[in-house]
């Protein structure tokens, strides 16, 4: 449990180091490209990839670009929604991303959609614009237009990157080695956006990388240890990863950054919590 314990709390601290940067107006894009160095390196000592099998990487190569490019935007995305709606409805979208890989295995690798998992998956989808309702109160300010559009861009990037995780699992390639490629390859293309930009540099920008670099591979490794400790319980670390940063994100949000969750956010996060569990019995 303890490895379960610090896939949490990396996971919301993510959240909560993104949500300050924003409050400070430090460029979180900086932040991040940061952070794939450290991530990267990491990735090389504690999950130790073979590199001798980049040449069977093959037809998964596709894949790993995606992997480079959707990465580095996610986190971005990410952070604009935590600035417009708050953690705890934006790390809530993120673990409902997990009913898109449900839809992809039906809709286009032919896995049968049982009835539970209609279920599960119709809570998703009412637990998603739950979270978005925002009630209107005279002029709908810019930010708030694209509320619903952060959110969505979290929940629909993640789910997307599962899927791609999965298919490049299928094809042989290691998950070590393809975590390790794409890292390098998404801070390399950032850091290229970032030089074409021709952004200002901001030194507090690139030290909260390191520490962004740290708790996303401690997340990683983590979940990793927590699977292979627990293999036969399954259940116990996949529900309580989900549920686990659900709950800790909205005690964190409300209690510590004030952040106000109207009835039917409230009831968005039960739905939420539902959701994973109705999906995993699934």
């Amino acid at each position: 449990m303890m490895y379960l314990t610090i896939a949490v709390l990396c996971s919301v601290a993510v959240s909560v180091l993104l949500k300050i940067l924003r409050q400070r107006d430090i460029d979180i894009r900086q932040t991040i490209v940061a952070g794939y160095p450290v991530a990267f390196l990491l990735t090389w000592f504690l999950l130790k990839p073979d590199v001798s099998g980049m040449s069977d990487l093959g037809g998964a190569w596709a894949i790993i670009i995606g992997l480079g490019v959707l990465l580095p935007a996610v986190f971005i995305i990410l952070g604009r929604a935590i600035e417009a709606v708050g953690m705890v409805a934006t790390d809530a979208a993120q673990r409902l991303s997990l009913i898109i890989p449900i839809v992809a295995a039906f809709l286009l690798f032919g896995e049968v959609l049982t009835g539970i998992r209609v279920f599960g998956l119709l809570l998703g989808f009412l637990a998603l614009g739950a979270l978005i309702y925002r009630p209107q109160r005279g002029e709908i300010s810019k930010q708030a237009k694209h509320t619903p559009l952060w959110l969505f861009g979290v929940w629909a990037g993640y789910g997307v990157i599962d899927i791609l995780f999965k298919q490049v699992a299928k094809q042989g390639a290691a998950f070590p080695l393809t975590l390790f490629v794409s890292f390098g390859l998404a801070g390399l293309l950032l850091l290229i956006y970032l030089l074409i930009m021709r952004v200002r540099w901001q030194g507090n920008a690139l030290a909260a990388g390191i520490l962004l670099g740290v708790l996303n591979m401690g997340n990683i490794y983590a979940y990793i240890r927590a699977h292979q400790v627990l293999s036969e319980s399954p259940s116990i670390v996949f529900t309580g990863m989900n549920v686990g940063v659900i709950a800790v994100a909205t005690l964190i949000g409300v209690g510590v950054f004030k952040e106000s969750l109207n009835r039917i956010n409230i009831l968005g996060l039960l739905l939420a919590i539902c959701c994973v569990a109705v999906l995993f019995l699934a």
